[in-house]
Order: structure tokens, then sequence, then C-alpha cells
């Protein structure tokens, strides 16, 4: 009953751009954090950044500087603005939602995964 769907993955070039955008949708109240995780072949699954519904951020050391997290609380959208693209950050990103559903539970989503790689 809530769905959350990951889009903007694609092939760039080293120094390039990509933004990810994930929609939450369904029997929603609220949404807390939303995040953009990572995992890299043959890696464990990573945070690369997260937003709470204040608009307060984090990111991993890899990510700051080159990456932009953005939500849109109408919308129920986080977006994730990747600059300077570096092979390295090729990976599966996973959107994940803290959600507060209307029958007053929390839980955490995850999505589908999208395919983020980096040619050098």
């Amino acid at each position: 009953q809530v769905q959350v769907v990951e889009s903007g993955g694609g092939l760039v070039q080293a120094g390039g751009s990509l933004r990810l955008s994930c929609a939450a949708s369904g029997n929603i109240l609220s949404i807390n954090t939303m995040a953009w995780y990572r995992q890299g072949p043959g890696k464990q699954r990573e945070l690369a950044a997260a937003i709470t519904s204040g608009g307060s951020t984090n990111y991993a050391d890899s990510a700051k500087g080159r990456f932009t997290i953005s939500r849109d609380n109408g919308k129920n959208t986080v977006y994730l603005q990747m600059n300077s693209l570096k092979p390295e950050d090729t990976a599966v990103y996973y959107c994940a939602a803290r959600i507060f559903k209307i029958n007053y539970r929390i839980d955490d989503y995850w999505g589908q995964g999208t395919q983020v790689t980096v040619s050098s």
C-alpha cells in the first residue's frame, strides 16, 4: 500500500551529472527521513545522502561537495543531484523513506534501485 519508486539512473561519462528522483505514494500521512543509499560492485550498501522532513542533510564524505539531496514534501519526492561524477560512483542507488502511515505505523520502505554507471 506504500510504493517507493526511483528514476533517473543511467550511463554518464566521468565529470558528468545525473539527477535521481524518488517518489513515495500510497497511504502516507507524512515522511520523516528520506535517503539515498548505494551499492557498488562487490561492496556493501552505504549511505550516500539523507534529508529530514525539516531539510537537515547528511552526506557521505565521498559525496560532499558533489552531491546535493533535496525534497519536495508536497510531492513526497526526494532528489539527488550528482555532479562531477567519478567511475567509483558506479552503483545501484536505492531510495529509502521512513513513512508514517494512515494506520499510525512507522515503517521503512525501499525502492527497487536504479543503476548509475560512470565511464572513465
